[in-house]
Parts: structure tokens; sequence; C-alpha cells
């Protein structure tokens, strides 16, 4: 389930947003999840952060996306977009499209910002995840096992903006 850090992750997040930026190019692309956390073990699954001007601009562009490989998520969080690109039955990008008023507050950014900037937090996150993926018989309890220290990280990281807690799960 898990891989050690590959060098490679950057390149393949710099591919993906160029594509996406195709698409639209006034779209904001950011690397978030594992993957753009330097030495941080991760499912090899690219995890991007998109600001869009509107969700129905994403909605207006999903035949577009579609034809590059990138499909919508049949359940997913109700405060954002999600595609997902796969190779056979395997998930390799996941890009979350988000409004210009939810970016300053995205949970997923600022998680990747405090795990890149609190050393003895990522190394919790890592034991962590390392102890999830063991003991997980798939990836949504791989998910769960790790929510509380994500929440327990993401509230400190919104406290430290002045920004209200808010629920992972969306």
């Amino acid at each position: 389930m898990l891989e050690e850090y590959d060098h490679r992750w950057p390149e393949l997040y710099t591919r993906a947003a160029a594509e996406l930026l195709d698409v639209e190019p006034s779209w904001e692309v950011e690397h978030i999840g594992s993957t753009a956390i330097p030495g941080m073990a991760a499912k090899p699954i690219i995890d991007l952060a998109v600001r869009v001007g509107s969700l129905a601009e994403v909605r207006a562009r999903l035949d577009e996306l579609a034809a590059r490989g990138w499909l919508r998520i049949a359940r997913g969080p109700r405060s954002h977009l999600v595609l997902v690109k796969q190779q056979g039955p395997r998930r390799t990008h996941i890009a979350h499209f988000f409004v210009v008023e939810q970016w300053a507050g995205c949970h997923q950014r600022l998680f990747r910002d405090w795990l890149l900037t609190h050393q003895q937090d990522a190394e919790r996150y890592l034991d962590v995840k390392r102890r999830a993926a063991q003991l997980a018989s798939d990836g949504p309890d791989y998910t769960a096992r790790k929510a509380a220290v994500v929440q327990e990280i993401v509230d400190r990281a919104r406290a430290a903006q002045g920004l209200p807690q808010a629920d992972i799960a969306e």
C-alpha cells in the first residue's frame, strides 16, 4: 500500500498540473498529499488541489477532462469536485477542485504546509501511516485509521491561521 518516497513524484505532479492547465490556464494547481512531502512514504497517488472560479466551469469541461483521463468519482465530498485518473484498476491521480472562497481554508493545503514546516508532526504522521497500512483491510480502512491524527494536525494548522475547525471529511 505505501511506498517509500519516490523522487519522480514531483515530476508526475508537474505533468498532471500542466495537463489541467492546458484545459484551463486560469486555474491554479498545487501538489498536495503525502507525495508532496519530501521523504514521506505514501500511496503512489499524486494529489492536486485546483483553484477554480466556479465549480460550474469545471462541470462545463468534464468532457474535455474525461478525454484526458480525468473522471468524476461516484461519491465524494459535497464541498468540492473530485476527479481521478487511473491506470487499469489502480488510481494514479486525484484532483480536488476548490472555488476561490475555499482556497485559503482548504485543509489539504493547510495540512501539507504544516507538515512541511513541522518535522515532529510529519514524523508522527508517517508513523501513523505505516501502522495504518499494516493493519488496514482496504483503502477506506487505511484512511479511517489515520483520521484522528490528521484531524488533530489540521485543527492546529487552522488555529494557527485564525481559522475555525473544520471536518477533514469535507
